[in-house]
């Protein structure tokens, strides 16, 4: 039998199964409980349907703020299981991104040191002395001695096509000149009067001229593979 507590009485059913199950088995000739203990079972109990109907509306409504109440603790619960984990998983975003640009800036720092370290190893034209000529291993040894070294493999390619490493070769139909094939070869006076014999002038107007033009050798020779002239 459905019991609800009311008040300090055990409350039944509207329908006191119990209750009339026994008066029907007595009625019967059934083995039921003895007449004192029915009587002392039903002096016990208050059937629902026994409750004043106001009583009982108060009762459903008890239930149903319980029921409510359970479930708003239940919802407010889980808003606060789900901000907490939205809280963690911003954090990790935050300290993901601060880690990324951390690692960049590293990185940023870290080129430009090379590259200055670069630009501060390579040496001048005039640092080299003046012979009456030069042989291809000498000049590529000159160009990598003034051409930054991660810059120096594009500076390179770029004189391969060029002139093959000949700081005298002339294009007999352009009149473009030396290492780089400066067109014309006059321009190279603007790094020293000797821009016809000597390599390292040369390899220092051309170096000047792929700075100021392209950013740098390797830019030139991404504008020289893309259109076969600089």
């Amino acid at each position: 039998m459905s019991r609800i507590s009311v008040r300090g009485f055990a409350v039944a059913s509207a329908t006191a199964v119990t209750t009339v199950g026994a008066v029907v088995g007595v009625a019967s000739g059934s083995t039921q409980p003895s007449g004192d203990n029915l009587e002392a079972t039903a002096a016990d109990t208050t059937l629902l349907a026994d409750i004043p109907m106001g009583e009982q509306a108060q009762i459903q409504v008890s239930s149903l703020t319980q029921q409510a109440d359970a479930q708003a603790a239940a919802a407010d619960a889980a808003a606060q299981k789900s901000a907490e984990e939205s809280a963690r998983l911003q954090a990790a975003e935050t300290a993901k991104a601060k880690k990324e640009a951390a690692e960049k800036e590293a990185e940023r720092k870290r080129e430009e040191a090379e590259a200055r370290a670069n630009r501060d190893s390579v040496r001048d034209a005039s640092s080299f002395s003046t012979q009456s000529s030069y042989t291809v291993a000498e000049v590529q040894a000159m160009a990598r001695q003034m051409v930054p070294a991660d810059q120096f493999q594009c500076f390179s390619n770029i004189v391969n096509h060029e002139s093959t490493w000949n700081y005298r070769a002339q294009n007999p139909s352009s009149g473009a000149y030396g290492l780089v094939q400066a067109l014309p070869g006059s321009k190279m006076s603007s790094a020293g009067a000797d821009w016809q014999t000597n390599p390292a002038t040369q390899i220092k107007w051309g170096l000047n001229y792929m700075d100021s033009r392209y950013g740098s050798p390797c830019g030139a020779w991404s504008f020289w593979q893309a259109n076969h002239w600089y």
